[in-house]
């Protein structure tokens, strides 16, 4: 496919997007329930700023003494508070994409993925969040981020996080990436596993110190979020564990994780046992109108008694944000290389994205990116919107 028959269809999608589409007056659920711009919290749809950090970090609440008393039930009972409503929001995504392949070149994904969304506080120090996915790509995919998240306990800064999570949410979190394009290495693994970074069942612990240091430590099943086997969720006897350190020295934070286990799996008529590490370090800078991420992972699979099966992966992406207005800026462009890199090839992948965003209202992005497959020269073009309500 000629790189510049996308042109003509690019803009004239972008086009109708922009004219068609109004200002929009409704906000999602925390921005209506305290009165406040989405731009509080959000850089962009869905990609938080600090403050939108810090007040997921609180269990969505805001700062000790500042909960508008307006949005609880006054029940006289001192224990129990009681929101007023219950939050609820909509995340609607859409897209259209053309690519260089045997079927589907021309793709209309609308709706790509459709979530309801609800949080809130529970008590002064106890909330939840959630989401169901009512439409990914086609299918009912049910419940994926469902927890429970008991706030500064003690009167520290000690968190603990109960349920459903991603495994990379520590690192940097998929669900706020700004491009159609993912963060792969979360999904890097070797096709007899099932562990990987992304949703698990589990426990994530927080501790934060004054002098920026963050320390955080996870307990997983380790097999993802699938249905049960007789009513139990974890499939073997094996756990997998998480460790972060983040420090954040002025506008630099670097970081270094490591996820360690073991497993089991069938392979025909074998049951074999998998040890598994997966290590490496990350880095955010930050300054003025530009944020570059930066992801390297190195995992290693060793199978018991078929060390055939052995596997060694590495993984990363690079991603630079530019907001040319600053935190409210209508345009945002944005670039992410995704690399995969495994003995033979099989698990090979690298891509260059580059992508475009306008805010046409304060929860409506529409957005532009095109990805070229660097292995397989296949070019993919991807235009559409995100907006929640």
């Amino acid at each position: 496919m000629n790189k510049s028959s996308y042109l003509l269809p690019v803009l004239s999608t972008v086009t109708a997007l922009i004219f068609l589409a109004s200002t929009a007056s409704a906000i999602p659920a925390f921005a209506r329930k305290y009165k406040l711009s989405c731009s509080t919290c959000h850089l962009a749809v869905p990609k938080l700023n600090d403050f939108g950090e810090e007040f997921a970090a609180n269990g969505f609440m805001l700062p000790s003494g500042n909960e508008p008393k307006r949005q609880y039930v006054e029940t006289g009972d001192e224990d129990l508070l009681l929101q007023r409503y219950l939050p609820l929001a909509l995340r609607f995504d859409g897209f259209l994409q053309l690519a260089d392949r045997d079927k589907g070149s021309f793709d209309l994904e609308a709706p790509y993925g459709i979530k309801l969304l609800s949080g809130g506080p529970i008590s002064s120090h106890v909330s939840y969040y959630l989401y169901f996915y009512m439409d990914e790509r086609g299918e009912v995919a049910g419940l994926e981020d469902a927890y429970v998240h008991f706030n500064n306990l003690f009167n520290t800064t000690f968190d603990i996080i109960v349920g459903q999570f991603q495994v990379s949410d520590p690192l940097f979190k998929r669900e706020l990436r700004l491009t159609y394009e993912d963060y792969l290495v979360y999904k890097m693994k070797p096709s007899f596993s099932r562990a990987k970074l992304t949703y698990e069942r589990g426990v994530l612990v927080t501790y934060g110190f004054d002098f920026g240091l963050d320390v955080t430590a996870e307990v997983l099943n380790g097999n993802g979020i699938g249905e049960t086997e007789n009513r139990i969720f974890d499939f073997d006897n094996g756990k997998t564990f998480a460790f972060r350190l983040s420090q954040r020295v002025g506008w630099i934070r670097l970081g270094g994780f490591m996820y360690t286990g073991s497993e089991t799996f069938e392979e025909g008529e074998f049951r074999r046992s998998n040890t598994l590490a997966l290590y490496g370090p990350d880095m955010t800078i930050h300054t003025g109108n530009f944020e570059l991420n930066v992801q390297y992972l190195h995992r290693e699979d060793n199978v018991e008694t078929n060390s055939a099966m052995n596997t060694r992966m590495d993984g990363g992406f690079v991603e630079l944000i530019f907001f040319p207005g600053g935190e409210r800026s209508q345009w945002i462009l944005s670039a992410l290389y995704n690399q995969i890199e495994s003995p033979g090839t099989m698990y090979d992948y690298k891509t260059a994205t580059l992508s475009v965003s306008y805010m046409l209202a304060r929860n409506i992005r529409l957005m532009t990116e095109i990805t070229e497959d660097l292995l397989h020269k296949e070019p993919k073009l991807t235009t559409g919107f995100v907006t929640a309500f």
